[in-house]
C-alpha cells in the first residue's frame, strides 16, 4: 500500500482498490484510524486526540491531493501514461503518489 505522507510519527496511507467511502488511513503506533476524504469524519477506529488534531489539519491543506489519489488508487498499482501514442502500463512509484508535504 502506498504512503501518501509521515509526518510526527503518523502515517498515512491509501491502499489500492480500497472499499468505499473514499477514505485514507492514519496510522500512529498501534493506533489507526480511517478517515473519510470529503467529511473528514473517522469512520473506523481511533487515534489520541492530538494526532488525530494533527491529521485533520494536514488532510484539510491536502484534500485535493487525497482525492486524487484516491482516484489513482482505485484504478489499481499500474496507470495508463498519457500524451503517448500507444498505451503503456506503468508501475507506481512512491514519489507520484505522495502528495506534496
Amino acid at each position: 500500500m502506498p504512503e501518501v505522507s509521515r509526518f510526527f510519527g503518523i502515517v498515512i496511507q491509501v491502499f489500492f482498490n480500497d472499499h468505499h467511502p473514499a477514505h485514507f488511513h492514519a496510522v500512529y503506533g498501534e493506533h489507526e484510524a480511517l478517515i473519510e476524504i470529503e467529511t473528514l469524519a473517522v469512520y473506523r477506529g481511533k487515534l489520541p486526540r492530538r494526532a488525530l488534531a494533527l491529521v485533520l489539519e494536514w488532510a484539510e491543506l491536502h484534500r485535493n491531493d487525497l482525492r486524487r489519489n484516491w482516484d489513482r488508487a482505485r484504478a489499481g498499482p499500474s496507470r495508463t501514461v498519457r500524451g503517448s501514442d500507444r498505451t503503456v502500463g506503468v508501475e507506481w512509484s512512491q514519489h507520484e503518489f505522495r502528495s506534496d508535504q
